[in-house]
C-alpha cells in the first residue's frame, strides 16, 4: 500500500483538492436482501443499487421498498450510494426517480443515456422537487447513439445545476446492439471506451470502466483492470464482491507514483521556488500543473488511508 504519512501531502489536501474514491463500484440488485446486507462488510468505494437490469419486471415495485428498508437500516458514510433507476421512457422510470429522490442517495445513475436531453429531463424533475444540490447524477453510455453523443452528454456537467458527475460505459448493451464480439483485450471496443473517457475528462467528470462478466476468471479480470487503469479510468464497475480487492489495488496509487508526487510537492514548497511557474527537479522541467496533479494524488492516497483499504 502507498503510505500517506509525508507531512507535505498532509497540507489540507482534502480541503484544497477534494477526492471521492471510485476505484471499486459494486453493482447490487436492489431486491436481493442478502446481497444488500453484505454491503456492510465490504471494502468497495461505491455501490450501485440496481433497480434496472438486475431486477425482473415483476419485482421492480417491491425492489424499491426493499432498498428503502435497507438504506434506512444500514448506510455507511464511507461508501458512495448510487441508485440505478429504470429509464425515464419506461413504465417505471418516473416513479423510480420520485421514490429514489426521497431516499437521498449520493447519486442517481441514469441508464442508456443517448443525448443531453436525457440528463436534462432528470435534472428538471429534481429541480422541480427541490432536490438538494448534493444529489448528483451518473450516466451510463451503452448504445451507439450514446457513444456518438458522449461529448454533448458530458457537457451537461458544465451547465449550472447540471448535477452530472460521472460517465459509465455499458459494454454488454453496446456489444448486443453492434454485434462486436466479447474478445479478450476488448480490441474492437477500446476506441469507444476512449471516446467516452475523453468526453468525461474534457468536462472534468469521473469515468468508470465497464463490468467484467466472469468473476471466476481472476486473471482476465486483473488484466482488464490494468488495461482500464492504463487507459485512464478512475475505477471499475463490478458484479461480485470478489472483484473488489483487485480493483482497489489496480486503481490505487503505487509507491513510485507517490514518491514522485511528494518530491514535486517538496520542491515547490521551498522558499526559492514559491513564485516560480517552472522548476528544475532532478534534471526535469516541472510545471505548476504537475504540482496540482501531485497534490491530487497525495489527497487520493490520504483518502485511501482514511478508508483503511489498500492503495
Amino acid at each position: 500500500m502507498a503510505k500517506a504519512g509525508h507531512k507535505s501531502c498532509m497540507n489540507s489536501p482534502d480541503d484544497r483538492h477534494p477526492v471521492r474514491l471510485r476505484r471499486s463500484v459494486l453493482c447490487v440488485p436492489a431486491d436481493n436482501a442478502r446481497a444488500l446486507a453484505k454491503v456492510a462488510t465490504l471494502a468497495c468505494d461505491a455501490v450501485i443499487y440496481d433497480l434496472e437490469d438486475a431486477v425482473s419486471v415483476d419485482n421492480k415495485v417491491a425492489a424499491r421498498q426493499i432498498l428503502a428498508d435497507h438504506l434506512a437500516r444500514e448506510r455507511r458514510s464511507d461508501i458512495e450510494a448510487v441508485v440505478r433507476i429504470n429509464g425515464m421512457q419506461t413504465a417505471f422510470g418516473e416513479k423510480d426517480l420520485a421514490f429514489v429522490t426521497a431516499l437521498a442517495p449520493d447519486a442517481i445513475l441514469i441508464p442508456k443515456v443517448e443525448s443531453p436531453q436525457d440528463i436534462q429531463a432528470v435534472v428538471d424533475v429534481l429541480s422541480e422537487n427541490d432536490a438538494p444540490d448534493a444529489l448528483r447524477l451518473w450516466a451510463m453510455i451503452e448504445t451507439p447513439r450514446g457513444v456518438l453523443n458522449a461529448a454533448a452528454i458530458a457537457e451537461t456537467g458544465r451547465t449550472r445545476g447540471g448535477r452530472l458527475d460521472c460517465l459509465v460505459p455499458g459494454l454488454n448493451d453496446l456489444r448486443k446492439e453492434t454485434g462486436v464480439a466479447a474478445l479478450p483485450g476488448r480490441a474492437y471496443l477500446v476506441s469507444w471506451l476512449m471516446q467516452i473517457l475523453l468526453a468525461a475528462r474534457s468536462c472534468g467528470l469521473d469515468v468508470i470502466d465497464a463490468v467484467f462478466n466472469d468473476f471466476r476468471d481472476t486473471a482476465g479480470f486483473e488484466a482488464e483492470c490494468q488495461q482500464g487503469r492504463d487507459m485512464g479510468f478512475d475505477g471499475k464497475m463490478l458484479i461480485h464482491p470478489a472483484q473488489i480487492g483487485p480493483a482497489n489495488a489496480h486503481f490505487g496509487v503505487d509507491e513510485a507514483a507517490l514518491a514522485e508526487a511528494l518530491s514535486i510537492i517538496d520542491a515547490f514548497a521551498l522558499s526559492e521556488n514559491a513564485d516560480k511557474g517552472v522548476i528544475n527537479l532532478n534534471g526535469l522541467m516541472v510545471e505548476r500543473l504537475h504540482l496540482e496533479q501531485a497534490l491530487r494524488l497525495a489527497a487520493r492516497v490520504e483518502a485511501i488511508r482514511k478508508k483503511g483499504t489498500d492503495a
